[in-house]
């Protein structure tokens, strides 16, 4: 189950949630002021690097084949 955040509308706290694939908010409660339906925020991710690199998996053989 991928971790969505959510923000409330009525006292804009920002929630992060464990929720279902594909969760819209709608039937998630604010826990500051009890609102229902939080609004789902399009969040960054990060993906580790081969090696510890920058970049994700792809990129860092692309490069590391690049710099050969």
């Amino acid at each position: 189950m991928p971790i969505y955040e959510f923000e409330c509308p009525k006292c804009s706290l920002n929630v992060t949630k464990l929720c279902r694939l594909g969760t819209d908010g709608s039937q998630i409660e604010c826990p500051r002021c009890l609102e229902m339906g939080l609004e789902r925020k399009l969040s960054r991710f990060a993906s580790p690097g081969i090696g510890g690199g920058d970049a994700c998996g792809t990129c860092s053989r692309l490069l590391a084949a690049a710099a050969t």
